[in-house]
C-alpha cells in the first residue's frame, strides 16, 4: 500500500530518489575510503621498548593514521594492497626522542646579538621554520622551547596545522626575568632603549608582577612558564650564577602558573638560586651546573627533575675560546661555568637525582642535539636510561605518558630509527635514518 502511494505521489516519489542517491553515494564513498585507507607496517630489526629497558628482536609496528595499533612478533604483512611495508630490518627502532630545552626561534653566531636590534619578528620566523624542519629531521619529534620572542607560538601553531614540518612544540613563549636579570630583553641596550619593560615583557620585580607575567604569557598562549632563577652565561650581564628571583616571587610563579595549568622550568647556574627555585615549587631545573649534594637531595624530596645541557656547556667553553664571538663580559663566564657542568652531571646521576633530557639547542647547531647522549654516557649513565630519560621521563614531565614515550598500542606514532644498537654504540644517535611523527613519514635512509 506504501509502495502504490507513494507512486501516486509525484513529490515523495521525488523525495525518494534524492534520498536513495544520496544514500548510495554515501555508501560508495565509504566503501572507496575502506579500499584506499592505509596502514603502515614497520619491520623493525631491534625495538627498544623503553618502559622495560629491554630490546626486543624482529617486531612489528603496525601504524594506521597517526596511532600505532599493535607490536607484533616476526615480520608482519598485511592482506590489503593498498598498506605500505617500511624495512627497518637492519635498524633499531624506537619512539620518538623529547628534547626539553631548545630555543627553536634562532640560532648560535657571532651576529646574534646585534640580530636583536636589526631582525624583525618575520626574520626571525623564516629562520625558525628551518631550525624546526632540522630538529624533527633529527629524531625529535617533541621540543619543549624554554623562551623566544613570541614568533615560537605562532611556528607551533603552524606546525600543529601542517604548514610547515617540524616537531610537537610545547613552549615558554618569554622566559620570565628580573630587571637587569638573565632574559631582560634590554641587557647590553643603551640606556636610551633600556626602557623600563615589566611584565608584559616577561620582567618581574615583586609578587604582584609575577602573578600578572604568568597570565600575561597565559594570554600570548604559552603552554609552560620558564624563569630564570640566577644569572646566566649568555646574557650580556656580569654574573653567571647569581639568585636573581625572591622566593615569594617564585612561589607566586607557580601557584599562578598552577592555576593555569602550567608547570615551571627554572634556568639555574648558582646554588642559591637552585634552592629557591625548587623550594618555590618549579618543576625542572635546566643546567644546574653548581648544583651541591644538599640541593641534589633536595630536588629528590620535592620531585624535581634536572635538565643537564651537557652539549650547551661544551660548545660555549669551545667558542668562548674565539676572539670576538661572544662579547666580551660573556667570555669569562662561558670559560667558569661551561666546563663544569658535565661533571655536575655525572654526579647527580650518581645521587639519584630524576633526569630530564635536554640540550639547549640554538646555544649549539639545531640537528646537534643528538651529541647530549653521547656525554651524559660518557658522565656514567647507561644508553639505556639516557634513551629513557629522553622519552618516558620527558613525557610524564609534559603529562604525555600515555601518548608518548612508548611504542605501544594506543600511543601517538611518533618513531624513529638508527643505524646501529645505541646500547652497542652511542654515537649511533646522532645519525637518526628514520623519522615519523604523528603517523608520517619524514625520513627514511
Amino acid at each position: 500500500m506504501m509502495l502504490w502511494s507513494l507512486r501516486g505521489n509525484g513529490n515523495r516519489k521525488s523525495e525518494i530518489n534524492k534520498y536513495m542517491k544520496t544514500f548510495f553515494r554515501v555508501l560508495v564513498l565509504l566503501i572507496s575510503v575502506t579500499i584506499t585507507a592505509q596502514d603502515t607496517y614497520l619491520h623493525c630489526g631491534k625495538l627498544i621498548d623503553t618502559k622495560s629497558g629491554e630490546i626486543l628482536i624482529e617486531k612489528t609496528v603496525v601504524v594506521s593514521g597517526d596511532i600505532i595499533v599493535s607490536v607484533e612478533d616476526g615480520y608482519r604483512t598485511s592482506q590489503n594492497s593498498n598498506d605500505r611495508v617500511i624495512d627497518l630490518k637492519s635498524k633499531t627502532v624506537m619512539p620518538g626522542l623529547i628534547d626539553m630545552h631548545v630555543h627553536i626561534e634562532s640560532e648560535t653566531n657571532p651576529k646574534r646579538y646585534l640580530q636583536a636590534y636589526t631582525q624583525n619578528d618575520a626574520d626571525v620566523a623564516f629562520s625558525s621554520v628551518k631550525y624546526a624542519e632540522i630538529t624533527l629531521m633529527n629524531g625529535f619529534t617533541t621540543v619543549r622551547d624554554l623562551g623566544g620572542t613570541g614568533v615560537n607560538v605562532a611556528l607551533r601553531n603552524a606546525i600543529n596545522a601542517g604548514k610547515v614540518d617540524g616537531p610537537r612544540i610545547f613552549t615558554a613563549e618569554k622566559a620570565l626575568a628580573t630587571t637587569g636579570g638573565h632574559a631582560d630583553p634590554t641587557n647590553g641596550s643603551k640606556k636610551s632603549l633600556m626602557g623600563n619593560p615589566g611584565p608584559k615583557e616577561g620582567v618581574v620585580n615583586g609578587v604582584e608582577d609575577a602573578k600578572k607575567a604568568v597570565r600575561q604569557r597565559y594570554k600570548n598562549g604559552a603552554d609552560l612558564i620558564k624563569i630564570t632563577a640566577t644569572g646566566g652565561v649568555l646574557s650580556v650581564a656580569k654574573s653567571g650564577q647569581n639568585p636573581q628571583f625572591t622566593i615569594e616571587e617564585i612561589k607566586a610563579i607557580c601557584q599562578t602558573a598552577k592555576d593555569y595549568g602550567f608547570h615551571v622550568a627554572a634556568h639555574a647556574h648558582g646554588d642559591e638560586g637552585m634552592q629557591r627555585a625548587i623550594l618555590g615549587g618549579v618543576k625542572t631545573i635546566e643546567h644546574g651546573t653548581l648544583m651541591s649534594a644538599e640541593t641534589m637531595e633536595l630536588m629528590k624530596k620535592h620531585d624535581v627533575y634536572l635538565v643537564p645541557t651537557i652539549t650547551a656547556g661544551k660548545f660555549v667553553t669551545e667558542k668562548a675560546k674565539i676572539k670576538g664571538y661572544y662579547p666580551e663580559i660573556i667570555v669569562p663566564k662561558a670559560l667558569d661555568i661551561g666546563p663544569k657542568i658535565q661533571n655536575m652531571f655525572g654526579r647527580a646521576y650518581k645521587a639519584d637525582v630524576g633526569i630530564a633530557f635536554g640540550t639547549d639547542a640554538a646555544v649549539f647547531y639545531h640537528g646537534d642535539n643528538g651529541k647530549e647522549f653521547g656525554y651524559m654516557v660518557e658522565a656514567g649513565m647507561p644508553a639505556m636510561e639516557a634513551i629513557q630519560s629522553a622519552t618516558l621521563t620527558n613525557a610524564k614531565i609534559l603529562k604525555m605518558e600515555s601518548q608518548l614515550g612508548q611504542i605501544k598500542s594506543g600511543y601517538l606514532a611518533d618513531i624513529v630509527a638508527v643505524n646501529d644498537d645505541p646500547t652497542e654504540d652511542i654515537s649511533t644517535m646522532e645519525n637518526i635514518t628514520f623519522v615519523m611523527k604523528n603517523g608520517v613519514i619524514y625520513k627514511n635512509q
